[in-house]
């Protein structure tokens, strides 16, 4: 499942990526539903990607084997005055909390949710699926360029028994892998080798 589809992009590419995939794409904002649907509609992989207008804070969607989410991050922020953007960007639509609970419930055994969110909020995800028994077992750091600070983080988690997560020590003491760090460009305007091989088989030219 894909939480908050918007375009459907993230969809179609799970869909591309994965063959054998059967996809639900989600959004809150109807006029996000239609233009995932239309997107959807136009490429090869219709047959495999329902896209349903549904709050995912509102009960059960199904079981998944895996959810995907890019989720609303800024909070106490000020609001675009587009609505749909706005519910887009701000996590009163949808916190990390909310996200961790209703994934914990309709995740399939070993099922992983996978989001990505600015990294300076990392601690804030890692909380909230820790109290809803998600465990962090891959995370990647982003970042622009070599000598930029990392502006994004993808973590990965897994469904286990909350008392396996939480040490004496607290958060800062979940037994967490090594992060990765991938660069988007070398130089500005000019990809990274990493960054090419990931992403060039969702590109007509690179």
């Amino acid at each position: 499942m894909d939480v908050g589809t918007g375009t459907g992009l993230i969809a179609l590419m799970a869909a591309q990526r994965n063959p054998s995939a059967h996809i639900t794409a989600i959004d809150i904002d109807p006029d996000a539903v239609r233009q995932a649907q239309e997107n959807v509609g136009a490429s090869p992989f219709a047959n495999r990607i329902i896209v349903r207008q549904a709050d995912f804070r509102k009960g059960v969607v199904g079981y998944f084997d895996a959810i995907l989410c890019n989720p609303p991050y800024f909070e106490n922020a000020l609001r675009c005055p587009d609505f749909s953007r706005s519910t887009a960007r701000h996590s009163d639509t949808l916190s990390f909390d909310d996200l961790a609970l209703n994934v914990s419930s309709q995740l399939l055994p070993l099922g992983t949710l996978s989001v990505i969110i600015p990294a300076e909020r990392r601690m804030d995800m890692i909380a909230a699926c820790a109290t809803h028994n998600l465990t962090l077992v891959r995370e990647t750091y982003v970042r622009t360029l070599p000598t930029k600070h990392p502006k994004r983080v993808l973590l990965e988690f897994r469904l286990e028994e909350l008392s396996s997560l939480i040490r004496p020590g607290g958060l800062e003491e979940i037994d967490n892998p090594s992060p990765a760090t991938l660069t988007i460009e070398a130089t500005p305007g000019v990809p990274t080798t990493e960054f090419k091989a990931l992403l060039k088989e969702f590109y007509l030219k690179f």
